[in-house]
């Protein structure tokens, strides 16, 4: 017997078409103006375009099974519904609903409730959750996909523990076995061992399962140098390296580094080791202000508008790398290995050889690695739906903007080969139906949580500057 009754605000259906089918066992109802509403953004071509469309699409397909108003069966034992407004219901005489779609929403709600059934209204709109929940109907952002997440116990991926200088240095395996027997850990998890009395003095173990341990170590002579400037930061880098993980998730505030180090250790991946063809960076185009079609020139132009931010670290890196004396060579952890050496030498004299001959210089720039060599591939998202990426690496910046129906969509077009790294500030969310707790990035991390191809890590020391820190502490 059916019992409940699932009213589906337009939002929840844009954020994810497949919402008709998460609720088993229950009447699952939209209303009539909800299809005027998908409508009007079919035309769009963005996400919430082709989230419209697609939904359209299989309401179509149910229509073709019976009558929507009477109701079609699903596989999970719900019915599907479109009902429309019967009649405005006895109000309190301090409120008045009005003819406004929301408040239509609302009123099928009531009408609902009268049927002596549990209705729940799902909405991101929390003006709509709230002006519901003043008629005793139940609100909720999403009653099945949201978890239990708050931002005091979100999956961080490291473990901090504080012990004397000494028993870290020569008792470190008792201690981390006494870790193990009073802590559930996940595979990958990190555990940062800190001293007691010295707070530059630590060490870094990552949980492989079965308690054992790998202590993670400085990559400073590949990389060009560059090392973790906290146990945070070394603990990205391990993870970036270990072509064993597929999906990273990097969460933190500005100015933590996760960008710049996601953009070194790929590219030595790219350049120098070629464990991936090329890099793929993108980032959700969030409309703050004018959207990807209203900025001038050609869809290369448009894009570096929005990829600004991840330029701006490519030329900061291009001059570490540059700085250097045989910025060329890519130094191994094997440096003795005559294969390495001969592939460094071939792609100096390459690189030397392109530079005469076009005129260029001996210093690598963002357009050699965008143009020339295509090492580096610069991407809205809008156009990696459908796509199958093998053999690269996937940087997708600014997820926490993104819904988990939308971060699930890019996860699954990683192909054989390839290394997909998420990451986002979940305390810095531009999209108004999301939050902390039901942002893509943090969804993710927690879906992953405990998978032997999957790591994440928590940053939250400022690296940019004191300015940086003290704006991300006091605003």
């Amino acid at each position: 017997m059916l019992l409940d009754y699932i009213l589906l605000d337009t939002n929840v259906i844009i954020n994810d078409p497949q919402i008709i089918f998460n609720y088993p066992n229950s009447y699952v109802v939209i209303h009539f103006l909800t299809l005027s509403e998908l409508d009007s953004f079919k035309k769009e071509g963005n996400e919430r375009g082709y989230n419209a469309r697609e939904a359209i699409r299989i309401i179509e397909e149910l229509r073709l099974k019976g009558s929507l108003f009477e109701g079609v069966s699903l596989e999970n034992g719900s019915i599907f519904k479109i009902m429309n407004t019967y009649s405005l219901p006895v109000c309190h005489d301090t409120i008045h609903l009005t003819n406004s779609v929301d408040d239509q929403i609302i009123t099928l709600g009531l009408n609902l409730k009268t049927e002596k059934k549990n209705v729940t209204l799902v909405s991101k709109d929390l003006t709509l959750r709230i002006k519901a929940s003043q008629f005793d109907i139940k609100v909720s952002d999403n009653i099945l996909t949201k978890k239990n997440i708050s931002k005091d116990n979100f999956y961080q991926g490291w473990k901090e523990f504080i012990y004397p200088s000494g028993d870290i240095k020569f008792s470190s395996e008792k201690i981390l076995r006494s870790i193990i027997e009073e802590n559930q850990l996940s595979l990958n998890e990190f555990i940062i061992l800190k001293s007691s009395h010295k707070d530059e003095y630590y060490r870094i173990f990552r949980y492989r399962g079965k308690n054992n341990f790998s202590e993670v170590r400085s990559h400073e002579s590949i990389l060009w140098g560059i090392t973790g400037k906290n146990p945070q930061q070394e603990m990205v880098i391990d993870l970036l390296l270990d072509d064993s993980i597929k999906l990273i998730v990097l969460c933190g505030p500005s100015g933590t580094g996760k960008t710049f180090l996601v953009l070194a250790a790929m590219l030595y991946k790219v350049l120098c080791s070629q464990t991936y063809q090329k890099l793929l960076v993108s980032r959700p185009l969030v409309p703050l202000g004018p959207d990807i079609g209203y900025l001038p020139g050609d869809l290369y132009e448009k894009l570096q508008t929005w990829m600004q931010p991840v330029r701006d670290n490519l030329e900061y890196l291009l001059y570490h790398i540059n700085s250097q004396e045989e910025h060329l060579i890519c130094n191994d952890e094997d440096e003795s290995n005559y294969e390495t050496q001969e592939r460094n030498k071939k792609l100096k004299r390459k690189n030397n050889a392109h530079n005469k001959k076009k005129h260029f210089s001996n210093y690598l720039t963002i357009d050699d690695l965008i143009g020339y060599q295509g090492k580096v591939a610069l991407e809205a998202i809008t156009y990696m739906r459908g796509r199958s990426i093998p053999y690269q690496a996937i940087f997708i910046d600014e997820v926490q903007n993104l819904t988990a129906h939308e971060v699930k969509t890019l996860i699954s077009r990683s192909g054989e080969g390839s290394k997909i790294i998420l990451v986002g500030d979940p305390y810095q969310i531009d999209s108004p139906y999301l939050d902390f707790s039901t942002n893509g990035l943090v969804i993710a991390s927690e879906s992953f949580k405990g998978q032997e191809i999957f790591g994440t890590v928590y940053l939250h020391i400022s690296e940019r500057s004191i300015l940086s820190s003290l704006a991300n502490q006091l605003m």
